[in-house]
């Protein structure tokens, strides 16, 4: 069989090399150094790293929506990531709506329902209860059940106002008559992240889980509180979406101290942090946890593997023959780098990571 396209000398995680021959939209083969052969040959002289395509569990990708919402593609795979998980933007009201709009990029997405019918078309979606409509949302649920891989509560104080934990009572609720886990943004309180952390079941998700807010997850000494070790060794999955308030580097210090480390890495990205930072990309969030001192290993696991473990689709984690082609390249360059959290402190790196481009379903695109 002749191949469309042979990437050349790419470099995998663990350093050793490959060609990877790509036809049909598909791998076909994964062979050794400069013995794939095909109509198109990319040689990366083993400069350039190869995963699987990268996964951002938390993006607000529903144009229509501001401040939290962008267009598809200029958060996927322009910026090297492959699969987004839209974190809630659309509720009942709108998932038809971002539905259609993914079915017009080229980035693969999947979306966590807004427990709230209206989603973000008001960022105090959850301050009125009658917004949380049982039938509305199984509907949905029932109408976009390969879309939809979870519910989104976001139980922070500028989102439930005067109703405390009760709407992630009611999450709770309709994640078992839904069979949808559940990923619930933690901020301000109240309510208290005690109330919060009570409520959480194996495999829902904590998203912000590195912010450095007073009602975060580590009391004054920097330790983790007990009810946050109790909610891991449940099962609670850890996912850092940084976003533009939510992610500090000296929480993440602390939580690198005393070994709680991150299942999925995610931006929470959006038009205004996309252009404005401090996320700005995938690669630059990626770069921080180099900072930090986690291996590259490491890192890309928790955009690939992982992710692709919580999904249910163990396919978007690796590189298999005969599994659509979904990959990213990159470089890990020497390069002086200032990097930014959501505080605004600043810390210098002398590395950094750089997409070069991705196998968008089995097409090449240089970013």
């Amino acid at each position: 069989m002749t191949a469309t396209l042979v990437l050349r000398n790419v470099k995998r995680i663990d350093g050793s090399s490959s060609d990877i021959v790509l036809a049909n939209s598909r791998i076909v083969d994964i062979v050794p150094p400069n013995t794939g052969n095909g109509e198109k040959v990319i040689d990366f002289k083993n400069n350039v790293y190869v995963s699987s395509g990268w996964i951002d569990m938390h993006v607000h990708a529903f144009p229509d929506f501001d401040p939290y919402g962008d267009e598809i593609d200029e958060i996927g795979y322009k910026l090297g990531v492959t699969t987004i998980v839209d974190a809630g933007s659309t509720g009942a009201d709108q998932i038809h709506s971002l539905f259609s709009y993914s079915k017009r990029a080229k980035t693969n997405v999947f979306a966590m329902l807004n427990i709230s019918q209206i989603g973000l078309k008001q960022i105090d979606e959850l301050s009125n209860l009658t917004w949380l409509n049982e039938e509305k949302l199984l509907k949905a649920v029932g109408n976009h059940k390969d879309f939809i891989v979870g519910l989104k509560a976001r139980i922070s104080k500028s989102v439930v106002g005067q109703n405390g934990v009760e709407p992630l009572k009611v999450a709770r609720n309709f994640s078992k008559n839904t069979n949808l886990p559940l990923m619930v943004h933690i901020g301000s309180g109240p309510p208290n992240i005690k109330e919060v952390l009570a409520l959480m079941e194996e495999k829902d998700i904590i998203t912000h889980y590195l912010n450095g807010k007073s009602n975060n997850l580590f009391g004054d000494l920097g330790e983790p509180l007990p009810t946050f070790l109790q909610a891991i060794k449940r099962g609670v999955h850890l996912d850092v979406g940084h976003g533009n308030a939510s992610f500090s580097f000296r929480t993440a210090e602390q939580a690198k101290e005393h070994e709680i480390k991150f299942d999925t890495i995610s931006t929470d990205i959006y038009r205004k942090n996309r252009l404005h930072g401090p996320v700005f990309s995938m690669a630059d969030l990626l770069t921080k946890f180099l900072y930090l001192g986690y291996s590259l290993q490491e890192i890309i696991d928790a955009v690939t593997v992982n992710a692709a473990r919580w999904l249910k689709k163990p396919e978007l984690g690796r590189i298999a023959s005969g599994d659509i082609a979904n990959l990213t390249l990159f470089s890990v360059e020497d390069q002086s780098v200032v990097l930014r959290d959501s505080e605004g402190e600043e810390r210098k790196h002398d590395k950094k990571i750089v997409v070069k481009g991705v196998v968008m379903n089995g097409e090449y695109i240089e970013c």
